[in-house]
């Protein structure tokens, strides 16, 4: 769990995109439980570039604001 903090830290630095698996640390949840709010159009806004799928941190944010009902972090 460390790593994927420290993963997804650096890459808020670098690049404001974080992966699936990161943005669900950064939300507190699972990746399959983010992954099946994005299926069903539940969860934070997302990219789609080609095959992979990616979250700004200013969406996840303002998702996160907006859904305190939703337990994450």
């Amino acid at each position: 769990m460390q790593q994927q903090l420290a993963q997804a830290e650096s890459a808020r630095k670098v690049s404001p995109f974080l992966t699936t698996e990161q943005a669900a640390y950064y939300l507190g949840l699972s990746p399959r439980t983010l992954q099946g709010m994005r299926y069903t159009g539940e969860g934070p806004r997302f990219r789609r570039h080609t095959r992979c799928v990616r979250y700004h941190i200013d969406d996840l944010n303002a998702w996160s604001e907006n859904h305190p009902d939703i337990r994450h972090g």
